[in-house]
């Protein structure tokens, strides 16, 4: 099975090039669906965030009241590493399991779609490693309309990420979406025929595994006596 890591800049279009390989029935793990299902009441991340940020970052329902929270981290480097703490292991976890549900169905293609991809160093385990590029000027403008933020806020929410500049020189392959999205699908379309494996190839990742584990166990059953006999016999000799 292909791992493809995903990842951009926040309002560069990650999300819209997620929708787009979705439409092409490819799986896609969604790091970012995890991490609101994780903080969830009940959940022992969000037992976590209390206990680190207090009562005052939550809703009268226990759920997080996320732009109070987002607007702590995102001025303070130290508060966002301890949210990270608390909730990348369970978010791992929860992307690990999905990833083995996969690899059981059979899939041969799966995306995963982390916006700290890089950053959280899982871009090492990924086959490809894909990043979603707008320029600076687009990415700011695109950040206010969207969050309806002013200026200062969205500069504010840009730098406390890796700089684009960075992601983009870590990349296997750039998606630029500073045109329109017509423009996007055809770089989309052309990425998953590349991306996808052979049937051959799928066929020797997916059943390969399987197969090497179940030869060896075969081997042990039928080798093992005659091997600890000639183990015992060598053993017997340097007495």
């Amino acid at each position: 099975m292909k791992l493809i890591g995903l990842t951009g800049g926040i309002a560069t279009g990650k999300s819209t090039v997620s929708r787009l390989l979705a439409e092409k029935n490819i799986p896609i793990i969604d790091a970012d669906k995890i991490a609101r299902d994780i903080v969830e009441p009940g959940r022992k991340a969000n037992q976590l965030i209390r206990q680190h940020f207090g009562d005052e970052v939550f809703l009268p329902d226990g759920y997080i009241d996320r732009p109070k929270l987002g607007q702590i981290i995102f001025q303070d480097p130290e508060k966002r590493k301890i949210l990270n703490q608390c909730t990348h292991p369970y978010v791992r976890l929860e992307m690990l399991k999905e990833a083995f549900l996969h690899w059981l169905k059979g899939t041969d293609i799966v995306i995963f779609d982390v916006p700290l991809l890089i950053e959280s160093k899982l871009d090492r385990f990924m086959s490809t490693n894909v990043v979603i590029y707008c320029s600076d000027v687009l990415q700011l403008q695109r950040l206010r309309k969207r969050d309806n933020l002013s200026e200062e806020q969205a500069l504010q929410r840009i730098k406390a990420q890796m700089p684009m500049s960075e992601k983009v020189a870590k990349a296997d392959i750039v998606l630029d979406n500073s045109s329109n999205i017509q423009q996007l699908e055809t770089q989309v379309k052309n990425m998953i025929e590349k991306l996808r494996p052979s049937r051959l190839t799928w066929l020797f990742e997916y059943a390969g595994p399987p197969a090497a584990l179940i030869l060896l166990s075969v081997l042990i059953k039928q080798y093992s006596p005659s091997l600890l006999s000639i183990i015992g016999d060598s053993i017997a000799s340097l007495k």
